[in-house]
Parts: C-alpha cells; sequence; structure tokens
C-alpha cells in the first residue's frame, strides 16, 4: 500500500510543476502588461502583439492553474456539506466525482480539442489585426493539453482518495510532518 502513497506523490509532483510553470507565466504576464502600459502612455506607441501576448499569457496561466488548483483543493466544491464529513465520506465523494465527472469531462474535451487545434494548423490561423501574432494553433493547443493536464491531476486527487480510504494512518502522519 505504501506503492499507492508513491504513486500519489509523482503525480502530485507533476501538479506543483504546472503550478510553478503558471506562477512563472503570470509574473510574464505582469511584466508584459507593464510594459505595455509605460509604451502606452508615456511613449504613445501601441503594440497589436504585446496586447495579444497578455490575454495568450493569461489564458495559459489559467488552462495550467487550474491542475494545480484539482492536486491543491482549491478547486470549486459545496463545502457546507462536504467539511462536515468524516474523512472516509469525503475520499469516497472526491472518488466518485473523480471517475464520473471529472475524468469523462476531461478526457472528452482533450480528444475533441485535438481537432479545433488541427483544423488552426491546417488553415495558418494567425490575428486578425495586424501586426498580432502568428501561429494561433498554439495557443489554441493550450486547451486539449490543460484539460489532459486536469485529467492527470484528477488521477492524483483518485489515488489521494483511494490513500484517504485506504491508508488513513499513513496519510494523517505525513500530513502533519
Amino acid at each position: 500500500m505504501r506503492s499507492l502513497i508513491y504513486i500519489e506523490r509523482v503525480f502530485n509532483r507533476f501538479g506543483d510543476f504546472l503550478g510553478w510553470l503558471s506562477s512563472i507565466l503570470f509574473i510574464l504576464l505582469l511584466l508584459n502588461v507593464v510594459y505595455d502600459v509605460v509604451m502606452r502612455y508615456v511613449f504613445n506607441d501601441v503594440s497589436i502583439a504585446f496586447q495579444e501576448m497578455e490575454w495568450h499569457l493569461f489564458s495559459a496561466v489559467f488552462l495550467l492553474g487550474v491542475p494545480y488548483a484539482i492536486k491543491a483543493g482549491g478547486h470549486v466544491r459545496v463545502d457546507l456539506f462536504y467539511e462536515r464529513l468524516s474523512h472516509k465520506a469525503q475520499a469516497i465523494i472526491d472518488l466518485l466525482g473523480t471517475l464520473i465527472f471529472l475524468l469523462p469531462f476531461c478526457l472528452l474535451v482533450s480528444y475533441y480539442g485535438i481537432g479545433f487545434v488541427k483544423e488552426s494548423y491546417l488553415l495558418g490561423e494567425t490575428s486578425g489585426d495586424p501586426g498580432g501574432l502568428p501561429y494561433r494553433w498554439i495557443i489554441k493547443g493550450m486547451i486539449p493539453l490543460s484539460f489532459l493536464f486536469m485529467a492527470i491531476s484528477g488521477i492524483g486527487l483518485l489515488l489521494h482518495s483511494l490513500n484517504k480510504i485506504f491508508n488513513p494512518h499513513l496519510i494523517y502522519s505525513q500530513e502533519q510532518k
């Protein structure tokens, strides 16, 4: 049963990496916005590419931050009832929610999102604005990729739930460290 905990840690490290990457992209977003504002209001120079880069970076921050939120337990749930339940009941709810809702939805969006990206790539889709960013398929590719990452984080949540059910003494002793 200790191997189940080890496998959960591997999935958690992946989620932690996505959280770190999301935070780095957020810093880049911040620098991009500061640069854009200074150029616009101090030098009266506007760059469409930098404006588009803002929403590209914001999209990447959000899409890579959600798998981390799943790993960290920061996702939305109805805590009114959930937090009053026993740890085992919470684990069963997380287990069922992951199997019934999270994993199927994430895998469907990932699967069907590939065609969305492929079409954008084959069309050579670029920004509609002059001076905008080319290769629109890259940011569109973040959608199926991030949902695949959400499914991976969901597997980590699934393993965590199984560990809470079958190894509660190991989980709680490690959480106190």
